[in-house]
């Protein structure tokens, strides 16, 4: 070993590898943070435009949401399947498979032209969502215990820096550059990031077994039908074919594949691991807090655009209404020491239940502030706020509890779950603004009463989740 290489290595870790130098430490923590701007972006560059992609690539604004539903499905599916590879085979080459695939992806939406080629880009695009809880997991094989709390805060914070930047430089750059800038970015960003990703050192930890092929195929298909009838349920009629198709095949699924992990000898998922009381808190408070943290933002950008004909509407851009967002990002950011430093004093428990009191209290508060810039902007960072510190909490529960072969894919199952409470949010939110408008100069328009009914809603599914963060962690 050359003398550089051994001021690096200062002790044995208890996974049987090496504890690295604090400087070394520090790099690492910093390289996979990135991952979280990386994430945020393939989700915010493209929401901002989604009006202009139906006019660019000739289809009706219903069909272009899919470039927004596209990638959320795929990275719903793949993050379960990607943690399980990456505890078998390796965190950090799964996290570079990922980033591969995304890189491919955004050049193929780069150069298509056509509708269906673009969503292809998107599809692979999905792949990045798996970066992040396999990168938290990644973190506990190679940091020491008393650093790990401060490095998943820091990573949950760079979410915020994604979400802060991506929607007005999405209106930034497709202003000056068009579309197809927007997937070049997203790739150099990706292509940046694998790069840099070979400065961190693989896990020495493995699981044992083999992949279980055959639960991932069900799993595949049950969340897949399952996410469809959720996300897409307003637009094809929850009482449709397609819908009740989708619900019927994902709910046969899910139970057909419950069934088959609790049987099988490697099961893709340890359902048994699942069901400990700090992971089980974690996975519901994942539910609830995804459906919390993406209602702020579907609803704030919404209402900070309504016309001020309606009597309560701002009429700002799409890239102001990004701009008036970012104090939510910036808290986010700055937050993350204190969520760190708040869980290694009083507990990840403490943390999850102070998130999601605050994400309470800014839904509370946006029910009953005037809609103008200020006081959406306000409760809207405060919302984000909260959203920091429950990001910062719910893996270090989940790291805590699951054994050490299998913390990628226990992360990888609660970010499949937050997922679900996106797609939830997303359905509920538009079916209640669908539900009450008014015509204004021509155009249709959630009414305030609407987003007030949201407002109160997202105060109730975040105030659930201090209840269940409350429960104990033990039987």
């Amino acid at each position: 070993m050359s003398t550089g290489e051994a001021t690096d290595l200062v002790a044995t870790s208890p996974t049987g590898g090496v504890v690295l130098a604090p400087g070394r430490q520090r790099l690492i923590v910093a390289v996979l943070s990135l991952c979280g701007v990386v994430v945020a972006l393939q989700q915010t560059l493209v929401v901002p435009i989604l009006p202009d992609f139906s006019v660019a690539l000739g289809v009706s604004p219903t069909t272009a949401s899919w470039l927004v539903t596209a990638t959320l499905l795929t990275g719903a599916v793949a993050t379960p399947l990607v943690g399980r590879l990456a505890d078998l085979t390796g965190k950090r080459a799964m996290m570079l498979v990922c980033l591969t695939i995304m890189v491919a992806g955004s050049v193929v939406a780069a150069l298509g032209q056509a509708f269906p080629v673009v969503v292809a880009g998107r599809v692979l695009q999905g792949f990045a969502m798996a970066l992040l809880p396999v990168g938290v997991s990644l973190l506990r094989d190679v940091l020491p215990p008393e650093r790990l709390g401060t490095a998943v805060a820091l990573m949950s914070g760079t979410l915020g820096i994604g979400g802060m930047v991506g929607m007005p430089l999405a209106g930034v750059v497709y202003g000056h550059l068009g579309w197809p800038a927007l997937f070049w970015l997203s790739g150099a960003a990706g292509a940046v990031l694998a790069v840099l990703l070979l400065v961190v050192p693989e896990s020495p930890v493995r699981a044992r077994g083999r992949f279980d092929h055959v639960g991932a195929a069900l799993l595949t298909v049950a969340l897949t039908a399952s996410l469809l009838a959720i996300s897409k349920g307003g637009q094809w009629g929850w009482a449709g074919a397609a819908t009740v198709s989708c619900g019927v095949l994902g709910i046969l699924g899910l139970t057909a594949w419950g069934r088959f992990e609790l049987r099988t000898r490697d099961p893709l998922v340890d359902l048994r691991t699942s069901v400990l009381r700090p992971v089980l808190i974690s996975n519901v408070c994942a539910v609830l807090l995804g459906f919390a943290m993406f209602l702020s933002a579907y609803t704030a950008t919404q209402e900070l655009q309504a016309p001020p004909e309606t009597g309560y509407g701002p009429g700002l851009s799409e890239a102001s209404a990004g701009m008036a967002m970012m104090p939510g990002g910036l808290l986010m950011v700055i937050l993350a020491p204190l969520s760190a430093r708040l869980t290694r004093r009083r507990g990840a428990p403490v943390t999850l239940v102070a998130g999601a009191a605050v994400i309470a209290v800014g839904y509370a508060l946006r029910a009953v502030l005037g809609s103008t810039v200020p006081n959406i902007s306000a409760s809207a960072a405060i919302i984000s706020g909260g959203v920091a510190l429950a990001l910062a909490a719910m893996p270090v529960l989940i790291t805590d509890a699951a054994p050490m072969d299998q913390t990628a894919t226990a992360n990888g199952v609660n970010s499949l779950l937050r997922s679900v409470g996106t797609s939830t949010a997303s359905a509920v939110g538009a079916a209640v603004l669908a539900g009450s408008t008014v015509t204004v100069a021509g155009v249709t328009v959630p009414t305030l009463a609407a987003f007030t009914t949201l407002y109160w809603v997202g105060a109730a599914v975040a105030f659930a989740a201090v209840l269940v963060a409350l429960l104990p962690l033990r039987s």
